[in-house]
Parts: C-alpha cells; structure tokens; sequence
C-alpha cells in the first residue's frame, strides 16, 4: 500500500470513529406521583360502558370496546355526525393555528438536519493558485485542484453527536406539540359545534314560549277589557311575553357568535348546510373506560410526550455542556493534484495531499464553561418538573371528565322528569284557570318553571355531551394518524 493510500485511510478512520462517546447523563426518572387507580365514582362504568349515543356500528363497537386504548380511536370512529365529521376535516386543511404548529415542525426537522450535517465532513471541489516571492527570491506558482474538507470537529467526546441529538428531540417534540394541536382543535371545533346546535335549540325553545306567552297575553288582554281579570294578572302577563323576547334575543346573538366561531376555527365560511339546527344525541361516542392504569394511558397524550422529549433534549444538552471541557480537534484536509505548472496539473505523479489537524484545549474561560454546565442542568431539572407536571395535569384533566360522567347522566335523568312534571303542571294549572278555578299567578308560576325546566335540559345535554368530547380529549384520542 502505497503512502498516499495510507493516509488517506488514516484520514477516513478518523472521520468514521468520531461521535462514539457521548457525556450525556442517564435520563432521570420522573416521580409523578399519581395514584395506581383512576378515582372513579360509584357506578360510573355503568355510564362509561353504556351503549354509545351513535348509529354507527363500526363506531358504536370503537367506543363501547374498553380494550381499545383511546389514543387508538380515530376521530372519525368517535363523532358519529357526518357534519361534524366534514368540518373537522376542513378544519385540519385549513385552520390558522394548526398550520402553524406544522410549520413549526418543518422548521424543527430543517433545523435538526442542519445540526446533523456537522457529524460529517464536508467535502467540496477546490481549485487553488498559490504564487510566493521576495526580493531575492524568484517568483514561483503552484497549482492545486481536487477535494477539500473545510473545518471538521472530530467529536471524539459526543459533543457534537449530543447537539445532534438536542436537536432531533427537539424536532420529536415539535411533532407532539402538533399532534395536540391537532387534538385540541378537534375537539374545539365539536364543542363549538355542539355548543351551535345548543343556542339553536334554546333560541326555538324561546322562540315557542314567545310565541305561546303572546297568545296567552292576547287573550288575557281581550279579558281584561271586559273586565273579567284585573290589570295586575295582565301586566304579569305581559312580563312573561318581554321575558321571552328578550330571550329569543339573546339566544339568536348567540347562535351568530357561534357561527362565527366555527368560521374561524374551519378557517373558512362555513355552508350553512353543514350547521346544526338542534342538540341531538347521536353526534358523540361515548368510550369506555380507559384501558391500563393511569400512567400507561397518560403517556401516550401528545402533550406529556412532548414534554418527555423536551426532557431528553435537555439532558443532551448537558452531554454537550459536559464535553466542552475537554479538547477538540478541528481538522482540514486536501485530496488532489497540485503542480507548478496549469498545464501539467493533472499529469502523472502530481498526487497531493494535505492534512491540518488544530487541537483547542480550553483553560481559563472565565468560568465560562461551568456557567454553560450549570446552565444546562438547571434547564434539565425545569423540563423534569415539566414533564411531572404535565403527567399529573393529565391524570386530573381525566378524573375530572370522569367525575362529571356519571354526574351529569343523573342531572340530564333528573331534568328529563322535571320537564316533563313541569310540563304536566303546566296543561293543569291552564285549565284549572280557564276554569275559574285557580288564579293567574299559579298559572304563570308554572310556566315559569317549565320554561326554565327546558332550557336546563338542553343545558345539561350540552354539558354531558361536551363531557364526552373532553373525555376523549384528555385521554389522547383524536391525534393518531390513522384516524385522517
């Protein structure tokens, strides 16, 4: 073997071995400190595992089948209204806010790609024309064309290799942070759909009552004009009809504030086709309980995940921190020919070659380097206590959404009788007025009651609904790809 070829073989055994030592520290292990158990209330599996709000079967099974982790259901195995359905899609083409959070991870993957790119050489094409003299000394030239490796760190201490890495987790962490994006505008996008179809079935509500409150004001007028009741039972009667109006009102500026908002969150006008005109019950699965114990779940949440790589890339960087303390070596190099003459630059026997190894060894920086060291273990102790954070604000955010489950089931059962009571008393206490038998106060009494008895109805199937949706929310269902 010839003594270029040895050297040039030198040279490439150094390159390839580099970045085999990392200082990084072994990653600390998170203390969440969360129960073993979700805290469920008596009886909530009842609810949980009942027979999901939806006519879709392959949904239906989805939802009920508790051995499916949640975070394996697809939104569109979840929501069962194909409206809603056909928004969310928009939403994720064309909502604001989501396309930044991708953008944001195209620019983390390009930054992560360049931190990469200084583990290896770069090499590029070189001509060059060197041309010396003196007083007493001849002009000369020397020609050289070929192969150049700009300056290269040999990471012997992984201290390259640990900003690589920094820069990868960084990226993995970027992707998380869209992927709960993409689950929080899911599930922005179904309360605001449902909180629409809401305000609509609260303003029809108001908007009968109205109308049934103006007939009844009619009427008592044309009784007071002869006199059969007095002006005190129309007055009263005419507070219930302004009750109405101002309701109707307010519910209608409602419903166009809700539009609005999902406009925004679909990032385009909305065809009025695709909008609810009422709350019906089959827009939500209703899922089973989790599968697994809290931390199994919880881990899987693009949130906590992305916090766990926020912690990786912080460990790394003390692996970079650490490696500054010991020398470096940059090196340049040349491959080529090189002569004294253009014309017989690449003859035979003109094989050159060059390489220039500069080694930095730190030794006052002024406590620079400790600063750097303590620095990056601090930023590591702060995404530690993130990441635990971000582990129990998850384990409350579902024993919260369980908690309500079975709460807001008994409340919408409870108000399901109370309307249909206050509707009973209602008919009972009209014809016992018309009667004669009872007073207009009784009657207006009761008209109160059923008309507050409607509107906490829809209230609360809201409520249980939108329950529903958290519950999927908080458990990370929705971001999986699968469910595109």
């Amino acid at each position: 073997m010839s003594k270029f070829s040895i050297h040039a073989l030198a040279l490439a055994i150094a390159v390839a071995t580099t970045g085999c030592l990392s200082l990084a520290p072994k990653l600390p292990e998170q203390q969440a400190a969360i129960p073993a158990q979700w805290p469920l209330p008596p009886t909530t599996q009842s609810f949980v595992g009942a027979q999901p709000l939806t006519s879709d079967p392959a949904a239906a099974s989805a939802a009920t089948d508790s051995s499916v982790a949640v975070a394996d259901i697809g939104w569109r195995d979840f929501f069962a209204d194909q409206n809603l359905e056909n928004l969310i899609g928009r939403a994720l083409d064309n909502n604001r806010d989501l396309r930044v959070a991708v953008l944001n991870v195209e620019k983390a993957r390009a930054q992560y790609r360049i931190q990469r790119a200084d583990r290896v050489p770069a090499l590029g094409a070189t001509a060059q024309l060197d041309r010396s003299g003196g007083d007493n000394v001849p002009v000369t030239d020397q020609y050289r064309a070929g192969a150049a490796i700009t300056s290269f760190e040999l990471d012997l201490f992984g201290r390259v290799r640990s900003l690589s890495q920094s820069a990868l987790q960084r990226y993995f962490a970027e992707e998380e942070a869209r992927r709960s994006a993409q689950l929080s505008l899911i599930a922005e996008v179904a309360n605001a759909y449902l909180t629409l179809a809401a305000d609509r079935e609260l303003l029809s509500v108001s908007e009968a009552t109205l109308k049934n409150q103006q007939a009844a004001y009619d009427l008592t007028e044309k009784r007071r004009e002869l006199g059969a009741v007095s002006g005190l039972e129309l007055s009263q009667a005419r507070t219930q009809v302004e009750q109405a109006r101002a309701d109707s009102a307010r519910y209608a500026g409602q419903v166009a504030q809700d539009i609005n908002a999902l406009n925004l969150l679909v990032g385009e006008t909305v065809d009025p086709a695709l909008l609810p005109q009422k709350l019906t019950d089959g827009v939500t699965g209703l899922a089973g309980l989790p599968s697994g114990l809290p931390s199994e779940v919880l881990l899987r949440r693009p949130d906590v995940l992305q916090a766990e790589h926020t912690l990786r890339a912080q460990n790394a960087n003390i692996g970079a921190a650490r490696a500054a303390f010991f020398p470096s070596i940059n090196l340049t190099g040349f491959l080529g020919s090189a002569s004294n003459e253009l014309s017989g630059l690449f003859d035979s026997n003109t094989r050159a070659w060059t390489v220039n190894p500069v080694i930095n060894l730190p030794i006052f920086q002024g406590g620079k380097l400790r600063a750097n060291l303590a620095s990056a273990k601090a930023d590591q102790q702060i995404a530690l206590a993130q990441y635990e954070k971000a582990i129990q604000s998850g384990f409350r955010d579902v024993a919260d959404a369980l908690a309500l489950t079975k709460t807001l089931a008994e409340q919408r059962q409870a108000q399901e009788a109370l309307v249909e009571a206050a509707s009973r008393a209602d008919q009972l206490s009209t014809a016992r007025y018309k009667a004669g038998r009872d007073s207009y106060l009784n009657q207006l009494d009761a008209q109160r009651t059923l008309y507050g008895a409607q509107q906490g109805l829809v209230t609360t199937r809201l409520s249980e609904q939108a329950n529903r949706v958290t519950l999927y929310k908080v458990l990370g269902g929705g971001w999986n790809e699968r469910s595109q």
